[in-house]
């Protein structure tokens, strides 16, 4: 990686205004009072005659707000991930527009996890920008390593008028962005906002439409439905599952879960922070994960999420539901032999309407060294149309508007149903605190027994909620409602 370059540190004058460098010492030679009235009329007047004389006024008054950054170099940390992949094919005209160069440091997600975690500590950090998962916001915000954006976005010289915040998706606005309200982790009348969705991902149903045709089936509206059908396929097509599903041990297990746990009224925590996912409503949704995964394909209890989509892309199941991400690969003959015969639905509703949150956001880190700059080029590429440029390469956007654009639609049909999906996106289908990582391993071992070994539900469940108990009383969960 080359290092970034340095932009001149701004002076600033005696009112508290930023400025370039002085290129002259009598610039510096302010003084209280008549003097310096004297002075700055002078050297207004100066500046008027010289823009009438060259018809340089307009310009003055429209420079970009680009202009400042010009050549400065900024190193930004991605995924090796589809979204990005698209998100590269546009970067260049970044750099076109403004003259802010990018670097951009590619990394397998893992491997990006892990440097983010020893760049994030260093007095001065490498990267400009990040991409980072849900879970990252909830470590570096609480540490302390990403900037709030509301300076930013107060600030008129970087604050892009045209942004429309309002067209994100605001589920993942959320989801991706916002520590200290409701919860800790959601919007509410003390959260803040620490970084922007960039990569918008939400659990949608793929089906095979070919299958559905041939024997007349409806396309499921609920979880009646789609179990029935699920266990219904296998008989029509023998040696065909009915819906693909991860199920391998530890985080697809738990994936899966909470997948089905959200739209059947469940969560892990009741208000209180008291583990509640053993209830009805969580007994539920195990049953009907183990359902799902009985009638699926072949070796269907040890699939992640790369297998689940496999057995969907090769033919050896008729549904899908998992992440948008994966639409993608659908019609890509070097991968798909389902290549023009898939459709897609909104997530299956159960006493509610509700479907996944995921993929990934974009913050700026605290120890990064072109702050400014780095927020332009977030502004950049989130905005309405940088999100549509992204979504025309491939990418998942993050805008309402993205969904529902007539262009991206003639080449992706199922971008407008992705965007009704995604009006139901639910921010709190999983709990984003620190402590997530030790529960959701525990939860994903157990559920796995559950698949493969027969035992009992209720009380697999059970053991994780007291589990849950004991590792929330120890992160002091509890101290307030304890308190005497």
């Amino acid at each position: 990686m080359s290092s970034t370059k340095i932009r001149k540190r701004p002076f600033i004058n005696h009112f508290g205004q930023l400025e370039h460098t002085p290129s002259k010492p009598e610039h510096l030679l302010f003084s209280i009072g008549g003097n310096m009235l004297i002075y700055l009329k002078r050297i207004f007047c100066k500046a008027t005659v010289v823009a009438l004389a060259t018809g340089t006024f307009a310009t003055m008054s429209s420079a970009s707000p680009y202009d400042e950054y010009k050549n400065t170099t900024l190193v930004v940390n991605f995924p090796a991930h589809p979204h990005y992949k698209a998100v590269m094919k546009v970067l260049p005209e970044f750099t076109k527009e403004t003259g802010i160069n990018v670097e951009v440091d590619q990394l397998q997600y893992l491997r990006m996890r892990e440097k983010q975690t020893l760049e994030l500590t260093k007095r001065k950090g490498d990267y400009d920008l990040i991409a980072y998962v849900v879970f990252s916001k909830a470590d570096y915000v609480y540490a302390d390593q990403l900037e709030n954006l509301a300076k930013y976005f107060m600030n008129p010289a970087l604050a892009d008028p045209n942004f429309d915040a309002e067209d994100l998706i605001d589920g993942y606005v959320a989801n991706i962005g916002v520590a200290g309200g409701k919860k800790g982790y959601l919007k509410g009348p003390t959260g803040s906002l620490f970084g922007l969705p960039f990569g918008a991902e939400t659990s949608i149903l793929g089906y095979r439409k070919d299958i559905f045709e041939k024997h007349n089936l409806k396309v499921p509206e609920n979880y009646h439905e789609l179990l029935k059908l699920a266990c219904e396929i296998p008989k029509l097509e023998p040696g065909m599952g009915g819906l693909a599903s991860r199920a391998a041990s530890g985080h697809h297990a738990s994936h899966a879960f909470l997948l089905h746990l959200a739209p059947l009224g469940g969560r892990i925590f009741d208000d209180q922070w008291k583990p509640i996912l053993n209830n009805a409503q969580g007994v539920e949704a195990a049953k009907a994960l183990k359902k799902i995964v009985n009638c699926g394909a072949e070796g269907a209890k040890t699939f992640g999420f790369a297998e689940a989509g496999t057995s969907f892309l090769q033919g050896e199941s008729a549904m899908f539901l998992d992440s948008t991400v994966f639409a993608g690969q659908v019609n890509d003959p070097t991968r798909s032999k389902v290549v023009g015969k898939v459709a897609w639905a909104p997530h299956p509703k159960g006493v509610k309407q509700a479907s996944q949150t995921g993929g990934f956001g974009i913050g700026i880190p605290k120890n990064a060294q072109h702050k400014e700059a780095a927020f332009l080029l977030m502004q950049w590429l989130t905005s309405k149309k940088v999100d549509k440029l992204i979504a025309l390469q491939g990418g998942n956007p993050s805008r309402y508007s993205t969904h529902f654009d007539t262009e991206v639609n003639a080449k992706f049909p199922h971008m407008k149903v992705f965007g009704e999906a995604l009006k139901y996106a639910d921010p709190d289908w999983r709990p984003i605190i620190p402590v997530w990582g030790k529960i959701n391993s525990d939860l994903g071992t157990t559920l796995s027994k559950v698949l493969t070994e027969d035992i009992d539900i209720q009380e697999a469940l059970d053991g994780v909620a007291k589990r849950a108990e004991k590792i929330m009383s120890d992160a002091k969960y509890y101290s307030w409602s304890e308190a005497k």
